[in-house]
Parts: structure tokens; sequence; C-alpha cells
């Protein structure tokens, strides 16, 4: 195994055991809390990230961590990003599209992501020379390379609709299917060729860069919505697509 291999299988062990530490809570009320941005935290997040951040020290020794809840800890340009929970608002409310976000970024570039959705028993994993999986299986991006014939997700349309509203109308109009969403999950299923775009909106680095390190070990492209790399300075509106004619389609689009 190489090193990014023996990496992403103690990472996705990482995230397994982690997964128990949401479970336990999910669907159990927990107590709520709200951030200085006004989103909601709960004690799910934040002994997840504790869980994630214990295996990580145990596995690679005094590497860098940033997560979520708990800032960064250790040292070195080679980081781990983490996001316990990515959809605390559907944890909260019961709904299982909540996922779990761990990468590995070396400089300002992901090399590993996993995906986990703990409620739906899924796993998605990849990297950079590795090629991208769903529990374990090959996966990889569809072949859409027209606007016309996509399947299209917008994430966060009720934000997208309230800044950048003529952005929002031509999206609600484009492609051959689209559905409203949130989180990380639209994402693993253009990893997966299930869907063949997203649309997103006000993420941070924990949200889009170990997705990103997934979609692109898949085939898929994802990028800002100017159609530059993702790294920890994006201003949080990304854009995921399977194929490049796709991608260049919905940049087009969206600067329109």
């Amino acid at each position: 195994m190489t090193d990014l291999e023996q990496r992403l299988l103690k990472a996705i062990g990482i995230t397994e055991t982690a997964a128990q530490v949401a479970l336990g809570h999910f669907r159990n009320s927990p107590d709520i809390e709200t951030k200085a941005d006004q989103s909601p935290v709960t004690i799910a997040d934040k002994e997840t990230e504790t869980a994630i951040r214990e295996g990580l020290a145990c596995a690679f020794p005094g590497e860098a961590i940033f997560g979520e809840e708990y800032g960064h800890s250790g040292e070195g340009q080679d980081m781990w990003i983490v996001d316990p929970i990515d959809g605390t608002r559907s944890f909260i409310t019961g709904l299982p599209l909540f996922g779990m976000l761990l990468g590995y970024l070396r400089g300002d570039r992901p090399q590993l992501g996993i995906i986990r959705m703990p409620a739906l028993g899924e796993v998605y994993a990849g990297g950079v020379g590795i090629g991208a999986t769903c529990n374990g299986d090959k996966i990889g991006v569809s072949g859409c390379k027209e606007l016309a014939n996509a399947r299209l997700f917008i994430n966060e349309g009720d934000k997208i609709a309230a800044e950048v509203p003529e952005v929002f109308a031509g999206l609600v109009q484009a492609g051959e299917l689209r559905r409203m969403g949130a989180d990380c999950y639209p994402h693993a299923l253009v990893a997966r060729g299930l869907a063949d775009a997203v649309f997103d909106f006000d993420l941070q680095p924990y949200d889009y860069l170990p997705v990103s390190a997934v979609v692109e070990a898949a085939g898929g492209i994802m990028t800002d919505w100017q159609g530059q790399p993702l790294d920890m300075g994006s201003d949080g509106r990304t854009l995921t697509a399977a194929t490049p004619e796709l991608h260049a389609a919905l940049i087009e689009l969206v600067n329109a």
C-alpha cells in the first residue's frame, strides 16, 4: 500500500468508530446550542469530533487537525480536516441525511476524503491516485455532458435565493431534473454517478475540502463558482459536476 492508501484505511476505521457516537444521540433529542454564526450545535457534534480527534491522535500522533467544533491543534503544513456532523439541522430533526466528513490536506490541497452517512450505513472514500469507493465498491461519476440532460441538486436554495436571486432563477430552470438539497450527500451521489451536478453555497473548508477529494477521486470536478480550485481560502460557493463539459456549462450559467 502507498502512504495515502494506508492513511485512508485507518481514517475509514476512525470514522466508523466515531459514527457510533453520533448514532447514540440520533433521534434522542440532544440539547441544542446556537453558535455565534447562528448555526446549531449539539453534544453529538462535540462528542463525535472528540472521538475523531482521539482516533487521529492515536493513528497519526502530533499531526495537525482542524475541526468545526474545536478548531486547530497540532503542527505542520499537512492537516486533517473534520466536520463531525455535516447537517446538524437534519440531525436534530431526525432526518437520516446528516454526514460525517474527514479529509487530509497536503499544503492547501485535499489528498484524501471520506463522506460517511452514519444513519444510511454508507461510506464514500477516495483520494489522489486511489479512486473512489462506496462501502468498498468502486464508484465513478456519470458521463453527463449536456446541461439539458443533467440531474441537478441545488443546495442551500433558500440562501441562494436570498443572496443571489438572479442565480437562483437560472438554476431552477436548468437541467432535466432538479432537487433541492443540503449538506454533503448530494455531492456523494455525484461521485456515485446517480446525480450529475450540485450547486452549493455558504460552506466552510471542513464542508467542501473532504467532499472535493471524494468527488475528484471518482472522476468529477469540484470548484468555486468561478471555476477555481478549492482551498482553505475559498469563498464557500462551490460547484460539483460529473464532466468538464457539464462543469463549463454550469460555470457559464452561474456567471451569466
